[in-house]
């Protein structure tokens, strides 16, 4: 059986919960990934009443769609990010707004409850963010020292390792989008991240090949190097436009903006090569989800998520159990 093909409702959280299922059958998904915002998952209600948990269940079913994972990449980044930024205010509840301690607290608590809720709801991974606390020294000037960056791993340790006691008791695993922000994002800084945490089994990555491709890198070698973890997949695209111009930073320009060194781009048409992705997930032998999360500002959404499922169940494929040329082989 080819694997599940689901929607990420992150981009649709404008959208009420059984409105966003009635729309993701339609478009042919076989479920969805549940993003903590919107209406879509309250968290820390879904921890705590079991009831509120059975009624999301129920809407999925009543639409014929499944849930593999939820996701709470908004609380996420605040773990580690120094908060300061009035940008992430809107990350947690308005009395936390302008208050780094405050919005710190409220996520760490958020995402011990992340762990709860997923077991409530019967799921066994929850995607998100670690946020950073060193991703403004990206570049070393003023000059970084390696001890300043050392301090960075070890404070995610510090605030991450109490989150994960929370999975670890639940059952429940972690998966970090490694993505430009994260204490991990690329192969050598989610090797470190893994490292300052003692390898922790509750911990592995979100697999979206789209943040490693515009960084001009090949994204199944994030596969090949983490075999073991590998806890969930994005299937998104991107597109580097480098026109001797602008630059792989981005010119302070937003996304969609044409100017713009890279954008994202609906699925198979960007620069991604899913034939790869898909052959190093089949030698892992990942048999999870693969969630679309469809993000292209010169698309129709709709249209779009339309096609990319349309896409991902065309490109995907089962291994083969035998050799193909097996059947010449003498008794």
């Amino acid at each position: 059986m080819a694997r599940p093909v689901t929607l990420f409702t992150g981009q649709w959280a404008d959208l009420p919960f059984e409105k966003m299922c009635q729309k993701a059958k339609e478009f042919g998904y076989d479920g969805l990934e549940i993003a903590c915002w919107g209406d879509h998952m309250e968290v820390d209600k879904a921890a705590a009443d079991k009831s509120y948990c059975e009624n999301k269940k129920k809407i999925l079913a009543k639409y014929g769609l499944n849930v593999w994972a939820i996701s709470h990449h908004l609380a996420g980044q605040l773990v580690c990010d120094l908060n300061d930024d009035s940008r992430s205010d809107g990350f947690a509840p308005a009395e936390c707004a302008g208050n780094a301690e405050k919005k710190r607290d409220w996520a760490v608590k958020t995402m011990k409850n992340a762990a709860k809720a997923a077991r409530n709801m019967g799921v066994k991974v929850v995607c998100g963010f670690t946020g950073s606390s060193i991703w403004h020294l990206l570049y070393s000037f003023p000059p970084v020292s390696p001890k300043m960056v050392e301090d960075g791993f070890k404070y995610f340790a510090k605030m991450w390792n109490p989150i994960l006691d929370e999975f670890k008791a639940c059952g429940v695993k972690f998966a970090l989008e490694v993505h430009p922000t994260e204490i991990a994002y690329d192969i050598v800084t989610a090797k470190r991240a893994l490292e300052a945490i003692g390898g922790r089994k509750e911990f592995g990555f979100n697999f979206d090949p789209s943040h490693l491709l515009w960084q001009g890198m090949n994204p199944v070698r994030l596969i090949d190097e983490f075999p073991d973890r590998i806890f969930h997949v994005h299937m998104k695209d991107a597109i580097v436009m480098l026109d001797g111009r602008s630059g792989i930073l981005s010119s302070h320009l937003n996304f969609g903006d044409p100017a713009r060194g890279w954008n994202f781009r609906s699925l198979g048409r960007g620069g991604v090569n899913f034939e790869t992705i898909i052959r190093a997930l089949n030698r892992i032998g990942y048999q999870g989800p693969l969630s679309v999360e469809w993000e292209d500002s010169g698309m129709d959404r709709e249209h779009g998520a339309r096609e990319a499922c349309e896409f991902v169940r065309r490109i995907d494929f089962r291994p083969s159990a035998v050799a193909f040329d097996a059947a010449f082989e003498k008794k």
